[in-house]
């Protein structure tokens, strides 16, 4: 589902966590991903967007959905390898959508450059701090074909924007962040239910062409012969029988 923060120019996200280690992709098949569906991998705008984001995956694992260790992708990467050495390396990155924010949160002694050239940021709740502190939710660069999670953004404009009043119970920690959760289209959902059914749809055809087939068999069975065309015993001109005269 993309979720939709009304406190927040109404940005929608998506997180897309995947447990089985398998189904995790790299850089550029999560950027595509997002794509595909009309986003972008996530672009991080504030200290008030990165935690509006943390916010949201602490949920996640208080859901008790039984999500566990796992980085996930956002949309800063740099590429070529040219000036990845010098001390102008962490200037060389930028976001995938195109934003042009400043804003960064790096890890201790990150970035490290080298070969690695996309950025993650951590989601290790089960990891020891090391030297810069707790390595949750800070960013860290990678190798671009390593597997992750990702998280995709969604431009404001293309969603319904919120009624006027206060539709939320702030009392409610769910209604805490003013959560709006939307489905991730109407096409996808609609070919989930049709497919399931068309073995039915093709029974109920089959069915009601075989009985129409046996109605027309017996149709025809009935009116063999027209009624100019009878074999009716009785004559069309009565015969005169001396019998019968008085």
């Amino acid at each position: 589902q993309k979720v939709c923060y009304g406190a927040f120019k109404r940005s929608c996200y998506k997180l897309a966590y995947f447990q089985d280690l398998s189904r995790r992709v790299g850089f550029q098949e999560a950027r595509q991903a997002c794509e595909i569906d009309g986003g972008a991998l996530l672009s991080l705008e504030s200290e008030t967007e990165q935690q509006l984001i943390e916010n949201m995956l602490q949920n996640l694992t208080r859901s008790g959905s039984g999500i566990s260790d796992g980085d996930f992708w956002i949309g800063l990467w740099r590429s070529g390898d040219g000036l990845a050495t010098s001390s102008a390396c962490p200037d060389l990155y930028q976001w995938a959508d195109g934003s042009t924010s400043p804003f960064r949160n790096w890890y201790t002694d990150e970035p490290s450059c080298g070969s690695e050239a996309c950025v993650v940021m951590y989601h290790q709740p089960t990891a020891n701090p090391g030297l810069g502190g707790p390595y949750l939710y800070q960013w860290n660069d990678d190798r671009c074909n390593m597997k992750h999670n990702f998280i995709c953004k969604y431009a404001p404009d293309i969603f319904p924007t919120v009624p006027a009043g206060n539709p939320y119970d702030t009392s409610k920690p769910e209604d805490q962040y003013h959560i709006i959760a939307t489905e991730t289209g109407i096409i996808p959902n609609l070919i989930y239910v049709v497919i399931p059914t068309i073995p039915l749809l093709l029974l109920i055809l089959v069915a009601f062409g075989t009985c129409c087939f046996q109605m027309i068999h017996k149709s025809k069975g009935r009116t063999k012969t027209s009624p100019n065309q009878s074999t009716l015993w009785i004559s069309k001109t009565p015969r005169k029988d001396s019998s019968m005269e008085v």
